[in-house]
C-alpha cells in the first residue's frame, strides 16, 4: 500500500504516533528524542530497570505534541500510520548544537531545519516511503521557513564517534549499508 498522506505530528495524532511506535518506542526506547535530549537524560531513560525503559523519552515527546510543537512528521497509508520523520527547526535538537562533528556551521544561521530520524516499521520498507517521507520533510520545512538543504551522511563504526561526509545540495541523499542519514533544511 502507498502513502495517502504525510500529517504533521500534533496533539491530535498522538494516539497515531504511540501504535506506529509500539511499546518500544520506535526502536530501543528512543521515542525519538535522542537530538532532543541531553546524552545523560536520554541515556537515563534507556538504560533504567526494563519496567520503565523508554518513559521519559515516550514523555518528553508526548509533550511537545501538547505543547502545541510539531517534532515530526506522519505518514498514513490505508491502514493507518505507516511511517515517520523528524523534522523541525535546528535549535529544537540540543544534541546538533552541542556534538563536535554535528553542530553547525554557522549557528546563528536563520531558517535552518534539521531531519533527524526516519522511521519506518520493517514490513512497510523498501517501499519508496522513506522518498516520500523525505518529499513531506523537505516540503514542511520550507513551508515553514526552512532554508536551503544540506544532507549530512555519516556512518558509525563500533566505539568511534559518527563521521561526518557532507554532500553536495540536492533533494535526495542517500548513504551506503550500515549508514544513517542526518541532514539540515
Amino acid at each position: 500500500m502507498s502513502i495517502v498522506s504525510i500529517e504533521p505530528a500534533t496533539a491530535e495524532r498522538w494516539d497515531d504516533l504511540e501504535n506506529l511506535f509500539g511499546p518500544t518506542g520506535a526502536y530501543g526506547h528512543c521515542w525519538c528524542t535522542f537530538f532532543r535530549r541531553r546524552a545523560k537524560d536520554h541515556t537515563a531513560s534507556v538504560s533504567c530497570d526494563r519496567s520503565t525503559r523508554g518513559l521519559d523519552n515516550k514523555e518528553e515527546l508526548r509533550r511537545l505534541t501538547q505543547d502545541g510543537r510539531v517534532p515530526g512528521l506522519i505518514a498514513y497509508d490505508g491502514d493507518g500510520p505507516c511511517g515517520w520523520v523528524s523534522v523541525a527547526p535546528r535549535e529544537d535538537f540540543i544534541r546538533l548544537s552541542r556534538s563536535r562533528t554535528l553542530r553547525p556551521a554557522d549557528p546563528d544561521e536563520p531558517g535552518v531545519w534539521s531531519l533527524v530520524c526516519f522511521w519506518l516499521p520493517p514490513r512497510r520498507r523498501k517501499r519508496g516511503m522513506g522518498s516520500r517521507l523525505l518529499d513531506g520533510a523537505i516540503e514542511y520545512a520550507r513551508a515553514g521557513g526552512g532554508g536551503s538543504w544540506r544532507p549530512t551522511p555519516w556512518t558509525r563504526r563500533a566505539g568511534a564517534p559518527p563521521a561526518p561526509r557532507s554532500t553536495p545540495a540536492r533533494s535526495r541523499c542517500s548513504a551506503g549499508p550500515g549508514s544513517r542519514w542526518r541532514g539540515t533544511i
